[in-house]
């Protein structure tokens, strides 16, 4: 198979793998499909070659393209041979760095040492000191796992699904606790006592919807990974039925259920949320609403919170109020300490979502405001303070 073939093919094979948002829409990508736009925290994005080592597989995954037994073509790169399409692809100002996974060959020790031979060849011969993104294969062994580590600026272990149970809907060869759990752990240990490795951190990805897993479960174990492992983040990818699998005729979950999921875990990593409180957004079937985002939920639920007083309210308070996110509460604490905030128009200069939150906030002077805007959210009088109820 020709090269750029070969690429394209396992570029495509990786697509169910999740390492990072896609890019701004607005920015034209490399005429390249195999150059994949992660999305930065910032706000940029780090072009990535996405691929895997091979697509032959034998696992079993119901939901996986690779799956053993699936009939589809089938490639595979030696170690040098991906080194080197990388190397001239990066040299050419394709891809900054690059995302490899694998399917696994035969036997999951030698697939994972082919690919640390790929990532080694990259740092060592081609002398490439930037962005890998490394895969652990499930049964790979601590010494190569360890040699991963050694080299790679980000590595994964993909769960797939929140507990034993689910996974076993999934795949009868995939063991979650020998498999998945202890090489997270062996993760943890090996970063722990080499703090310059794995700069970037750890994480896990779920396939959601594929085994019928509630958002509580998803949550439950991402609370869990987040505790137990220190894992940098976690992933969601949306199921997507693949002709000729086992779950070929399941409903494909709905993007808005994989935001939901992603805004739940923002609360938890970046908010500060416990998972006592972003559990308080599930339904008694344990799903988030497609049609409300967490944080709004939550507030709703928690009518004694509110109205918060702007110039009073600490950081971690105006955090839970819906509209306002880390960076505009922060800048709301640090504008009071000139003055005081009493209108609506100095919030949205501090890039808060006043239609949001001026349901859940009061100043001074703020009924007359809010009868001049009537758009905005009305609070119940019983709610108010009684001194703002009096004014």
């Amino acid at each position: 198979m020709d090269v750029r073939d070969k690429v394209r093919e396992l570029a495509a094979s990786a697509r169910f793998d999740a390492c990072g948002f896609e890019g701004p829409p607005t920015w034209q990508p490399p005429k390249e499909a195999y150059v994949f736009r992660a999305a930065r925290p910032n706000g940029g994005f780090t072009c990535l070659l996405k691929v895997l080592l091979t697509n032959v597989c034998v696992n079993d995954c119901a939901y996986c393209a690779n799956r053993v037994g699936r009939d589809c073509p089938r490639s595979a790169f030696k170690p040098d041979e991906l080194a080197r399409v990388f190397t001239q692809m990066h040299q050419r100002g394709l891809v900054q760095g690059l995302f490899l996974s694998s399917g696994i060959a035969g036997n999951a020790n030698r697939s994972m040492s082919a690919m640390v031979d790929t990532v080694e060849i990259i740092r060592r011969r081609y002398r490439f000191n930037g962005y890998i993104h490394l895969k652990i294969l499930p049964g790979a062994t601590f010494d190569v796992v360890e040699a991963g580590c050694r080299l790679a600026t980000r590595i994964s272990v993909n769960m797939e699904a929140p507990t034993a149970g689910h996974l076993a809907r999934l795949s009868a060869r995939k063991d979650i606790l020998q498999g998945i759990i202890e090489p997270m752990h062996w993760v943890k240990r090996i970063v722990g006592e080499h703090e310059t490795l794995v700069p970037a951190g750890q994480t896990t990805q779920f396939v959601v919807g594929a085994a019928g897993e509630s958002d509580g479960d998803l949550l439950k174990a991402s609370a869990n990974l987040y505790k137990d492992i220190g894992l940098r983040r976690v992933y969601f990818s949306a199921f997507k039925p693949v002709d000729d699998t086992p779950l070929e005729g399941h409903e494909a979950t709905p993007p808005t259920r994989e935001h939901r999921l992603y805004q739940a875990d923002w609360l938890l990593r970046v908010y500060g949320f416990s998972a006592d409180e972003v559990e308080l957004a599930l339904s008694e079937d344990g799903r988030y609403s497609l049609a409300e985002d967490p944080k709004a939920t939550i507030a709703a639920r928690q009518p004694w919170r509110y109205p918060l007083d702007v110039n009073k309210a600490s950081y971690e308070e105006l955090l839970r109020v819906p509209g306002i996110g880390p960076t505009s509460a922060q800048r709301i604490v640090d504008v009071r300490k000139e003055h005081s905030i009493d209108s609506l128009a100095q919030l949205r200069k501090m890039r808060v979502g006043t239609g949001r939150a001026a349901g859940y906030i009061w100043f001074k002077g703020m009924l007359r405001e809010e009868r001049q805007l009537s758009f905005l959210p009305q609070l119940d009088e019983a709610a108010r303070p009684v001194e703002l109820a009096a004014a």
